[in-house]
C-alpha cells in the first residue's frame, strides 16, 4: 500500500514538473504594435510620465515607483470589464528612448509569470513604433490564456492609442 502511495505520488510529481516546463517552454504572448507620428523620444517621455497615467491611460490607471532596472515599480491595471488589479513587477530593462520591461509574478515562479515589454522603434522621418508585448509562463496560464487574449490584450491596444495621441497632441 505504501509503495503503491508513493509510486502514485511521484507519478503525479512527475506530471507537474513535465506540465510546468512544457507551459515554460510554449507561453503564451500577447503581441500589439503602432506606428506614431511623433519621434522615439517624444513617445519615451509620454510612457515615463507615469505621474499623469490616471488622466489618460485606460490599461494602466496607475504606476509608481523609481524607474531604475532592479526596481520594484507598483501597477494598477484596468482590464476590458473595468476591474482592477494591483501587481508589483520588477524592472528588467530601462533604456531612455528604446524600452522599458518588467517581470511580474503570481506566486513563486513558475505558476504564473508575466514579462512585459514596451520596445521603442526609430522609424523613417521622424516616426516610431511602438511594440507593446507580454510573454507570460507557468502553469496557471494555459487556464487563462482565453481570459488574457479577450480582457488584457485589447488594453495593450488602447494604451498603444492613447500614447500615439498624447505624442501626436505635444508634438
Amino acid at each position: 500500500m505504501k509503495r503503491r502511495l508513493l509510486v502514485g505520488l511521484g507519478a503525479f510529481v512527475l506530471l507537474l514538473v513535465g506540465y510546468t516546463t512544457y507551459t515554460i517552454v510554449r507561453p503564451t504572448v500577447l503581441h500589439t504594435e503602432l506606428e506614431i507620428d511623433a519621434s522615439p523620444d517624444r513617445v519615451w517621455q509620454v510612457l515615463t510620465d507615469r505621474a499623469n497615467y490616471p488622466a489618460w491611460n485606460p490599461f494602466i490607471v496607475s504606476s509608481t515607483g523609481d524607474l531604475t532596472v532592479g526596481a520594484t515599480i507598483t501597477n494598477v491595471l484596468r482590464d476590458t470589464k473595468g476591474a482592477e488589479t494591483t501587481f508589483t513587477p520588477e524592472l528588467l530593462a530601462v533604456v531612455p528612448d528604446r524600452e522599458l520591461r518588467w517581470i511580474g509574478r503570481i506566486g513563486f515562479g513558475g505558476i504564473f509569470d508575466g514579462e512585459h515589454a514596451f520596445r521603442i522603434e526609430p522609424l523613417p522621418d521622424g516616426r516610431t513604433r511602438l511594440v507593446q508585448e507580454e510573454t507570460f509562463r507557468g502553469a496557471a496560464v494555459p487556464f487563462t490564456a482565453g481570459m488574457l487574449h479577450d480582457t488584457i490584450e485589447p488594453q495593450f491596444h488602447a494604451m498603444n492609442r492613447a500614447i500615439a495621441t498624447r505624442a501626436i497632441a505635444a508634438r
